[in-house]
């Protein structure tokens, strides 16, 4: 009976803020909202942005990771050249981001390898695509010449 009357004794005696707890709460809410939501909604609204002000002729990649070339747009659709003459209807929505212009291809449009790809030895620095023979890398030996 006496250790009922010291554990009610224990809890009724209890001191503290009651208010401490709500305001815990609303402090943490605040702190979600300014850590989480809040640049969230800058991402969507800086996307949209993107997304209205896209134009005919720009290279774009959209969410699937797909890069292609802005054709038309209608509304909410976008008609994307995915490869010469293969046009597909996105939604605007699709769109992630627009691709620089200046991707740095190492070839030219007349199939020519550019001469930035050359070291100062006039050797293939690698960044460019594979040319040459056909085989696979097991074909080839340490110097780099077909074994077939």
């Amino acid at each position: 009976m006496g250790t009922q009357a010291a554990i009610l004794a224990a809890a009724s005696t209890s001191k503290g803020n009651p208010y401490l707890f709500p305001i815990i709460i609303v402090a943490l809410f605040g702190l979600l909202y300014f850590v989480m939501i809040r640049p969230q909604r800058n991402r969507q609204r800086q996307a949209q942005q993107m997304q209205n002000q896209v134009m005919p002729g720009q290279r774009v990649r959209t969410t699937a990771g797909m890069y292609a070339t802005v054709v038309s747009i209608d509304g909410d659709d976008v008609v994307l050249e995915i490869a010469p003459g293969v046009n597909v209807t996105y939604m605007r929505r699709a769109i992630l981001n627009v691709v620089p212009d200046d991707t740095g291809d190492t070839l030219h449009t007349d199939g020519q390898v550019a001469d930035d790809t050359f070291d100062s030895d006039g050797q293939m620095d690698g960044s460019g695509p594979a040319t040459g023979k056909k085989g696979s890398p097991a074909d080839a030996t340490e110097d780099g010449t077909a074994t077939t």
